[in-house]
């Protein structure tokens, strides 16, 4: 299996919103959290580039 680990970081009752700063590098960059943004949905990666923070909705693995 490709993707072995989904974790849903935002819920419906608490919303998790950081800064561009404080998003969260899932295993030593081998994991992706995807995160929503003013730009759009995008990877932390893209986000981290264009500079922008946002609600974290999920991690994987």
């Amino acid at each position: 299996p490709v993707i072995r680990e989904l974790k849903r970081v935002s819920k419906p009752g608490r919303r998790v919103y950081m800064g561009v700063n404080d998003i969260p590098v899932v295993r030593q960059g081998l994991g992706v959290s995807i995160v929503s943004t003013s730009k759009g949905v995008m990877s932390d990666q893209n986000a981290r580039s264009q500079n922008v923070g946002g609600e974290v909705l999920c991690t994987v693995f």
